[in-house]
């Protein structure tokens, strides 16, 4: 049965929902799923924007021929060929040989790369960036977005009633479940947590390009009406919302002034240390904070909270003289990412040699850019005693200063 959207007179979401895929990527845990967005437009000539995962290509399937209604389709145009977005595109040239692919270089040597059939002159139509092409009443320009987050990727922008097909770019984690637009969900409490961490984890190295494409939308905002990602809702109101949270993630600048509190404990004595921390920040009427145990959450969680927190304390024991691996491992994804521009304090503990500090702090100042690390390390012994609990205290303090300066 189809299940299809309106979004403009005369274009259709033909996409499908995802809810059986535990990671993306393989990677990334997706409780609440993932939606695959595709388009269809129904001109003097038809145009399919990209297609889908395997996994949903039954659906899509379904979608794409109650939609045509016996009309050929005449185009399929690809912006990214990440297979979540590509992989059902043999399954729509053996449906129908009629169709011309539209796309650009490198994605074309890259559907070669995949083994995708779409040999032949008459089968495939090259474009570049500001390349422009007419569908009847609908004309279309294309602008390059090379990684973000593939070599290839470009974005579509219709010039005729504004709608910019996105490719990854404006995307986010979770499945639609009938939902299309995002004015029709409460995207601050239910969606927000999952584009952040969709963005900050799977484009956040590359956040120079995701500025470089954000830099040329700029030349043409007051032409984009209604943004279209292969990936979460629809965007047709309050567009520079959602570009300014895009503009303040790819530039690594913190979402909030806030204290993000990341604790590795093996027996509940840093556990403890670390609600501590939060009891003193909360008593001293300061409550914009998050408490995380390594440990129990992926590591993806913990890197879109970094994302958004402008201070982060790293509360962490030693492990056979080194890093406690999940806290190193957290360390090494911020490395891979690119994160930048925060505050860090440390907490170590350590029953008879405690060494996390100094290889936290080397990891902060020797690895990662742009990070500051703020004086008054704690260091606990085994557990806190009235010292270390008045270090802890004056930390509180210092945390509270520093958010309060920036």
């Amino acid at each position: 049965m189809q299940n299809v959207r309106l979004v403009t007179d005369d274009l259709y979401w033909v996409g499908a929902d995802e809810h059986r895929l535990h990671l993306f990527e393989n990677v990334h845990p997706i409780p609440r799923g993932v939606s695959y967005n595709s388009y269809l437009l129904l001109d003097k000539k038809t145009v399919l924007f990209d297609t889908v995962d395997w996994a949903g290509c039954r659906q899509f399937l379904e979608n794409i021929e109650y939609v045509l209604n016996g009309r050929p389709l005449d185009y399929l145009l690809i912006n990214h060929l990440e297979p979540d977005h590509a992989a059902s595109i043999d399954e729509i040239l053996v449906r129908h040989p009629e169709t011309t692919v539209i796309s650009n270089e490198k994605a074309f040597m890259i559907m070669h790369q995949f083994g995708f059939h779409i040999d032949g002159e008459d089968r495939t139509f090259e474009v570049k960036e500001g390349d422009t092409f007419c569908f009847g009443d609908h004309t279309v320009t294309f602008v390059g977005a090379p990684m973000v987050h593939w070599p290839e990727a470009m974005v579509t922008l219709d010039l005729t009633n504004g709608v910019l097909f996105s490719a990854d770019g404006f995307g986010s984690f979770g499945a639609l479940n009938g939902k299309l637009f995002a004015d029709e969900v409460d995207f601050d409490k239910d969606w927000l947590d999952d584009a952040r961490r969709y963005l900050t984890n799977i484009v956040g190295k590359y956040g120079p390009h995701v500025q470089l494409l954000l830099g040329k939308a700029g030349g043409v905002l007051d032409k984009i009406k209604i943004i279209c990602p292969l990936h979460g809702p629809v965007w047709r109101k309050d567009l520079l919302y959602f570009i300014d949270k895009y503009d303040k993630w790819s530039r690594y600048e913190p979402e909030e002034k806030g204290v993000l509190i990341i604790y590795a404990s093996m027996y509940g004595n840093t556990e403890a240390t670390a609600m501590k921390l939060g009891s003193n920040l909360s008593q001293k009427g300061f409550n914009n904070f998050s408490v995380y145990d390594v440990s129990s959450n992926h590591v993806s969680y913990l890197i879109s909270e970094t994302f958004k927190y402008s201070h982060i304390v790293i509360a962490s024991v030693t492990y056979n003289l080194g890093i406690f691996p999940p806290v190193l491992d957290y360390l090494e994804h911020m490395k891979a990412l690119n994160l930048q521009k925060r505050s860090f304090a440390v907490i170590e503990n350590g029953s008879w040699a405690p060494k996390a500090g100094d290889l936290i702090e080397a990891f902060l100042n020797d690895e990662l850019k742009e990070m500051t690390v703020l004086s008054g390390r704690v260091t606990v012994n085994s557990s806190l005693n009235e010292s270390s609990e008045r270090e802890l205290d004056e930390l509180a303090d210092s945390l509270i200063e520093s958010v309060t300066e920036t």
